[in-house]
C-alpha cells in the first residue's frame, strides 16, 4: 500500500488524487489537506461568483473525494499545525498543490495606502473567503482604478459594474451584495503597458462587459492599432479584440445612458500611488511598444482615483523547509519534483497560469513521475503508516480536523442559510464552518 499526502484542496489537488486513484487503484491512500474546513480552493474563493457554471466542475472533484481511498483533512495548516518533514515521515509522497494565494506587489511608492487592494485581497473579500472577510473597502468615491488586463482584472471590474438584480443567481456574500449595491463608484479605469493585441482577455469574459445593465465599456478608437493587423493574432484573442472594436464603435449617446463607465486606458504604466493616508490618485506614464515591450516615452500624468486594486498576478506562499524560486514566485522544482518525496503541480509548480483545466495534465504527470519513483526504489519500500500516522500524530497534537463528511454539513447550512435565488450564503469565519460542522 503507497499513502500520498496532497496539500491543497483545489483543481490541481483534485486532479492530482483522480490520477493516483486510476493509476494505482486500491493500492493506495491519499489524504487531501486543506487549512480552511472547506475544500475546492479557488473554485470557491477565486472564481466570480456569477460564474456558477464554472463553480461546477466541484461536482467532478466530490465523486473523486467520497471515494473510499481519498480522504479530506481540513482545518490543518501545512507548515503550521504539522511540518513537512513530519508529513514525510508518514507518506510516501508528498505533492504541493497549494496555489498561489498571495498577490504580487506592485513595486512602487504608495501601495500601501488606505483602500489599495491586491486581487486576491479584494476578490476574496466578495467571495467570502475568512481571510478577507473584514477587508471593508470604501466605495463612497467616483473613481476606481483598476490595474492589470487580464480576466482577474475584467472579474473585479464586473462586480464594481454590477448593482441588485444583476447578481441574482450567483453565491456573492452577503456583506459585498449590501457594500456594491450601495457603491458611489461611476467610474471604473483599466489601465493596460501595453495595447489591445497583448491583453490576456478572454472572449467570453469580456463580452459580459456589454451586457450589464447600468455601466459601459469605452475604448478609445485611437488605441487601436490598424484592423488588418487583427489577422496574425490567434483565434481567441482575434475575437476579443473584435470585442475592443465594438466598444470603440458603440454611439456616444448610447453609452451615455449607462451612468458607470468602464474605460480601458492601454500604454500606460502606474509609477506610483498618491493621496494623504488614502489613495487618491494613481500617478501613469504613457508608454510605446518596443519588439512587443512596454517603454516609458517619460510623460507623465495623474489619474484620479478613490480605490486602486491590482491584478498582475500571484504568488505562492512559501513553506519551511521548502525550496523557494523568489524570483518566480513558486516552489523550486525540476518539472514538479523538488526533493526526493516532495512534488508540487497546479501554479505551485508553475506560477500562476494557464486556466482550471490545465491542472488536469498537470496532476496526471506528476503521479506518472511517483510511480516511477516507486519504480526506481527511490521512494522506499511503502512501509509508511500513511493517514493511521497522522490521526495519531493529529490526536496528539489536538488538531481539530475536518472531513468531507463534516464539510457536508457546513454546505448544507450555507444552502439553507441562502437568500432567494443564490445557491448559498457562505459563512465567512472559521468558528462558523466548524459550528456548523459539529
Amino acid at each position: 500500500m503507497r499513502h500520498i499526502a496532497i496539500i491543497g484542496s483545489g483543481p490541481a489537488g483534485y486532479y492530482t488524487a483522480e490520477a493516483a486513484q486510476k493509476h494505482f487503484g486500491d493500492d493506495v491512500r491519499v489524504d487531501i489537506f486543506d487549512r480552511l474546513p472547506v475544500p475546492y480552493g479557488l473554485i470557491r474563493t477565486g472564481v466570480a461568483p456569477d460564474h456558477q457554471s464554472i463553480k461546477g466542475v466541484s461536482r467532478r472533484y466530490e465523486k473523486t473525494a467520497l471515494s473510499q481511498n481519498v480522504r479530506f483533512v481540513g482545518n490543518v495548516a501545512v507548515g503550521t499545525d504539522v511540518s513537512i518533514a513530519q508529513l514525510q515521515d508518514l507518506y510516501d509522497a508528498v505533492v504541493l498543490a497549494t496555489g498561489a494565494p498571495q498577490d504580487r506587489d506592485l513595486g512602487i511608492p504608495g501601495e500601501d495606502l488606505a483602500n489599495c487592494f491586491g486581487s486576491a485581497a479584494f476578490v476574496g473579500w466578495y467571495n467570502g473567503h475568512p481571510q478577507f472577510a473584514g477587508l471593508a473597502p470604501d466605495l463612497s468615491g467616483n473613481t476606481a482604478v483598476v490595474i492589470g488586463m487580464g480576466n482577474v482584472a475584467l472579474d473585479v471590474a464586473r462586480m464594481l459594474a454590477k448593482k441588485g438584480s444583476e447578481f441574482d443567481g450567483s453565491d456573492i456574500v452577503g456583506h459585498a451584495l449590501d457594500a456594491l449595491s450601495a457603491s458611489k463608484i461611476e467610474r471604473i479605469v483599466l489601465l493596460g503597458r501595453r495595447g489591445p493585441h497583448q491583453i490576456m482577455m478572454t472572449p467570453k469574459e469580456l463580452g459580459e462587459l456589454g451586457q450589464l445593465d447600468h455601466a459601459a465599456p469605452h475604448v478609445d478608437k485611437g488605441d487601436l492599432p490598424d484592423e488588418a493587423e487583427d489577422a496574425i493574432l490567434e483565434p481567441g484573442l482575434r475575437k476579443s479584440v473584435a470585442l475592443l472594436r465594438e466598444f470603440a464603435a458603440t454611439p456616444e449617446h448610447i453609452r451615455a445612458e449607462k451612468r458607470i463607465a468602464i474605460e480601458f486606458a492601454f500604454f500606460v504604466q502606474p509609477r506610483a500611488l498618491m493621496g494623504d493616508g488614502k489613495v487618491e490618485a494613481v500617478e501613469v506614464e504613457h508608454t510605446r511598444l518596443e519588439r512587443g515591450r512596454a517603454v516609458g516615452t517619460g510623460e507623465v500624468e495623474r489619474l484620479p482615483a478613490d480605490l486602486v486594486i491590482s491584478c498582475i498576478g500571484y504568488r505562492t506562499a512559501p513553506i519551511p523547509g521548502v525550496p523557494f524560486d523568489e524570483r518566480q514566485g513558486r516552489f523550486a522544482n525540476d518539472d514538479g519534483r523538488i526533493l526526493p518525496g516532495l512534488y508540487c503541480v497546479g501554479w505551485a509548480k508553475r506560477g500562476p497560469s494557464g486556466t482550471i483545466g490545465t491542472n488536469k495534465p498537470d496532476g496526471f504527470g506528476i503521479v506518472e513521475k511517483i510511480a516511477a519513483d516507486i519504480a526506481s526504489g527511490s521512494l522506499g519500500r511503502g512501509d509508511k503508516t500513511g493517514r493511521d500516522g497522522f490521526d495519531a500524530l493529529a490526536a496528539e497534537k489536538g488538531l481539530d480536523v475536518v472531513t468531507f463528511r463534516d464539510w457536508k454539513k457546513i454546505e448544507e447550512a450555507e444552502a439553507a442559510a441562502a437568500r432567494e435565488g443564490s445557491p448559498r450564503e457562505k459563512f465567512i469565519d472559521i468558528e462558523a464552518m466548524i459550528r456548523a460542522a459539529d
